[in-house]
């Protein structure tokens, strides 16, 4: 499972548990409502529940990280290369 590093407002968070689009149907579900919480880990190391406060405004970046090229090479099929066509 890959991770998606979280930034909010400055401060950074991650997540393991969910894909990228799932974590952004649950922020956009509670953009939809006005406000929500979405949880997220705290830290490095020991496991820390963080809930973030989602609101119109509010500084929210998701940064996937790439797992990384396969052993023999070949591109995360989930961050395909950049090309410049």
């Amino acid at each position: 499972m890959q991770r998606i590093d979280i930034s909010y407002g400055g401060e950074h968070y991650s997540t393991g548990d969910r894909t990228f689009e799932q974590l952004s149907a649950e922020i956009r579900e509670a953009l939809s409502e006005g406000v929500g919480w979405v949880s997220v880990n705290d830290g490095e190391g020991a496991r820390r529940v963080a809930h973030l406060l989602v609101t119109p405004g509010v500084p929210l970046a998701l940064i996937p990280v790439p797992e990384g090229p396969a052993p023999d090479g070949t591109p995360d099929e989930d961050f395909p290369a950049l090309t410049d066509e």
